[in-house]
């Protein structure tokens, strides 16, 4: 068997695995990467895959960055099925759907700007119709459930803990008479969400392919990020002021809207009974479509959520936004409030709109509750920027600037360890999913503290297992 990294190697999205063994050809996540322009350039795919000689693909889970190539994969040619759980099923298709909606605006908008320049207009990397079409692809399947590739080859799914139908790929293959086995972690969870039960442990692999997004840090204040949280939006409920948290639309959102739910239902003090006092606004059409399948699902989330009773993303002081023009009039809306808005890293969407509106006053209070990637406008705000561009616009950045890394969805260096080094058998360590920086330490540790050998592959390359 061989793997070829074409994605998620030294960098934290794209992920994307070509492995052929002696009887198939097959991805592991066909994800896109995002963040600056040399990265989004890298989505075309190496020019030696082919499409239609791909099998199959295994899919961990719905995020865009392990998913948000499928339709660029069906559009050239792929005819097989996409295996995944069935929560990733229901996911995969409201996030491809809002995927292929965003390359068709910003192609257009790309494409006025070539016109202009007198240049040829280009195509985007896919339209919502190609999601759509992917869609029928989609084959979903139970955790712990042996599925038969063909000759020598089988996998199953382990719960990753990082998200709702998050998976870990556990590949059996057979090569020169011996039975092998190799796992793919997908993006484990820290263990500590309310929504999600702890990822699996593997007993025994002889190879691993592992995430290492904080591989070289740790999350700090996880029992306290409710408090914390809180306490913030009340100083600036104090203030008269706006708080804005750019939030994943799928995953994050629904667990910043139950720990507030949780905050109010637990607690019996003066901060929960003013905190079920703010309005709390939730402006991401992907997001709502999201809260409604996550509400669906609560057998595969965790004891907590299945114990709750009532929705649990539901709030006495929650507003939901369906319309533009609702969220335009947030805006000039003056009272104190919460907005919820996607994107989760300022690239995209609606939060954009909200930050020009308010990143500038000195009341506005701006929590960031996921990993900023690289040269994102999220990343530039959280490194403390005066000044921010953004729709052609220099906004200063007067705003309280805020991180509360206890809801990160990744493990952490210490998780991760423990998560690896918990593995019997391994042969071979492969360190993907991470910046530079975070992949190299977090191989070296597992290299020099625990005797495992370890390896960051290049983006492209090929290795022989």
């Amino acid at each position: 068997m061989r793997i070829q990294f074409l994605g998620a190697a030294e960098h934290v999205t794209g992920s994307m695995y070509h492995v052929e063994s002696n009887s198939k050809r097959f991805l592991v996540d066909c994800g896109q990467f995002q963040g600056n322009i040399e990265e989004t350039a890298l989505n075309a795919f190496y020019k030696e895959l082919d499409p239609s000689a791909i099998d199959f693909v295994i899919l961990t889970h719905a995020h865009i960055d392990h998913s948000g190539r499928l339709p660029l994969l069906v559009k050239q040619g792929f005819k097989g099925k996409i295996y995944c759980t069935y929560p990733t099923m229901q996911l995969a298709e409201i996030l491809l759907r809002d995927s292929g909606k965003i390359h068709e605006v910003e192609n257009e908008w790309e494409n006025k700007k070539r016109k202009r320049a007198g240049l040829e207009p280009i195509d985007p990397l896919y339209t919502e119709e190609d999601a759509i079409e992917t869609i029928q692809y989609l084959y979903p399947l139970e955790y712990g459930k042996l599925m038969d590739l063909g000759k020598d080859l089988s996998f199953e799914y382990k719960n990753a803990g990082h998200l709702l139908g998050s998976s870990i790929a556990v590949i059996h293959f057979s090569e020169a008479g011996a039975d092998k086995t190799i796992v793919f972690s997908g993006d484990l969870g820290n263990g500590t969400s309310f929504l999600e039960e702890q990822p699996e442990f593997i007993e025994k692999s002889d190879y691993l392919v592992v995430e290492s997004t904080y591989g070289n840090r740790s999350h700090l204040g996880i029992s306290e990020r409710g408090e914390k949280l809180v306490a913030i939006i009340l100083k600036a409920y104090e203030e008269n002021g706006t708080v804005l948290i750019p939030s994943f639309a799928v995953g994050r959102t629904q667990e910043i809207l139950f720990e507030i739910n949780h905050y109010i239902r637990t607690h019996d003090n003066e901060e929960s009974k003013l905190l079920s006092q703010v309005p709390i606004y939730l402006d991401s059409p992907l997001a709502l479509d999201a809260t409604d399948i996550y509400s669906k699902h609560s057998a595969y989330m965790s004891e907590l959520i299945k114990t709750f009773g009532e929705s649990p993303f539901k709030l006495k002081n929650l507003h939901i936004i369906n319309h533009v023009e609702d969220s335009i009039a947030l805006n000039f809306n003056t009272s104190s409030k919460v907005i919820i808005s996607a994107s989760g890293m300022c690239e995209a969407g609606r939060i954009k709109h909200h930050l020009k509106h308010n990143l500038w006053k000195p009341n506005t209070h701006v929590i960031f509750v996921g990993y900023q990637g690289e040269e994102t406008l999220g990343r530039a705000i959280l490194t403390g920027v005066k000044t921010v561009r953004i729709m052609d616009q220099e906004i200063a950045v007067k705003a309280k600037i805020h991180e509360v890394t206890g809801f990160s969805g990744h493990a952490d260096e210490t998780q991760l360890t423990n998560w690896v080094t918990g593995i019997k058998g391994l042969e071979k360590v492969f360190v993907t999913h991470g910046e530079v920086e975070s992949s190299h330490y977090f191989a070296d540790k597992l290299k020099t503290e625990y005797g495992l050998d370890t390896y960051v592959p290049k983006l492209y390359e090929w290795v022989e297992i």
